[in-house]
């Protein structure tokens, strides 16, 4: 009787052989359309989600919604220099959107497209939660009650392991 081949053990990437920190050498791996898509929520107080629905998601600061947009659009492009050992890589595309989900939960996704050999989670998960970051900068004069998360990549496609949907 045969023995069961066992699946292959999942291991870190980023670490090499003698344990140490290593960027993944990627150039082996074929140029491919990967895109990736992660979300991220902004829970706030009862108050302050009526005061926020009231003024259409306008701060003192200026327009909640479009700044946290950009902010997240600038973060995206800018993740290889926050994340040390993400790639640099060309942004084929990137679009946010910031909706209510939810009677006190502001919803935010960030998609994201590149092609390229490595995928875009990390550019998308970063678009995300700076979005957020932002949301809560324009917020905290209302609150320090705001929670921001969970933060988590819905999806992703173009590379060895797609899931979820982009």
């Amino acid at each position: 009787m045969k023995a069961k081949k066992q699946p292959a053990r999942k291991q870190l990437t980023h670490i090499d052989p003698d344990g140490r920190p290593a960027m993944v050498d990627v150039s082996a791996k074929a140029v491919t359309a990967r895109e990736a898509r992660a979300e991220c929520t902004v829970r706030f107080p009862p108050a302050v989600a009526a005061q926020l629905r009231a003024s259409g998601l306008k701060s003192a600061k200026g327009g909640i919604v479009d700044t946290a947009i950009i902010a997240g659009t600038m973060a995206v492009k800018r993740t290889h220099e926050l994340i040390p050992f993400c790639h640099p890589l060309p942004i084929d595309g990137c679009r946010i959107s910031i909706d209510w989900g939810g009677a006190t939960t502001l919803r935010i996704e960030c998609a994201v497209r590149t092609t390229h050999r490595t995928g875009v989670e990390m550019e998308a998960l970063t678009g995300a939660t700076v979005a957020a970051l932002t949301v809560y900068d324009m917020c905290k004069a209302l609150s320090h009650a705001i929670v921001l998360g969970p933060a988590r990549v819905l999806g992703k496609r173009g590379g060895r392991n797609d899931f979820g949907a982009t």
